[in-house]
């Protein structure tokens, strides 16, 4: 990182690069958790379902994308291997072990619901600190808010099916 570029930053450094691990190790566990969710799904309106979890898939590998730059950028070290990002996850991951559409939504909407807290849990603590990276992360939060809203729209449309 540049000189400049880490005197903004006006936090510490290291323990910043350790909260963006643990952010990254929840996207990629939230990404792979979409993923073979969409994949396994069971029950009505799962070809919808399959398709808006593919989406967010999606946007949480951009997230960890997004993430790992930044943290390189910091002069850090993304996580490495799947193992790290259990010993470092704040969410976790839910396997969709049952794959009937209501659990999984269920799931995905506790994950995004951990995920907007950790995302504003690391807003708070940057605001006023590092702007580029706060300016990162609430784009992150704005997604998680996002895909929690179309998740919980899916739980209303299933119960006005039955």
């Amino acid at each position: 990182m540049g000189t400049k570029g880490r005197e903004i930053v006006g936090t510490d450094v290291e323990q910043l690069v350790g909260q963006l691990n643990s952010a990254l190790a929840d996207e990629w566990l939230a990404y792979y958790q979409y993923w073979v969710g969409a994949r396994v799904l069971k029950g009505p309106m799962r070809g919808a379902l399959a398709a808006e979890l593919t989406e967010h898939a999606g946007d949480e590998l951009r997230h960890a994308e997004m993430l790992a730059g930044r943290i390189i950028q910091l002069g850090g070290a993304p996580l490495l291997s799947p193992q790290a990002w259990y010993e470092a996850t704040g969410c976790g991951y839910d396997a969709p072990e049952d794959p009937a559409v209501r659990v999984v939504l269920a799931q995905n909407i506790a994950g995004e619901q951990c995920a907007i807290g950790a995302y504003q849990k690391l807003l708070d603590g940057l605001r006023g600190k590092d702007e580029v990276t706060f300016a990162m992360v609430a784009e992150i939060l704005a997604d998680e808010v996002e895909h929690e809203e179309d998740l919980q729209a899916f739980v209303e449309d299933l119960a006005m099916i039955g």
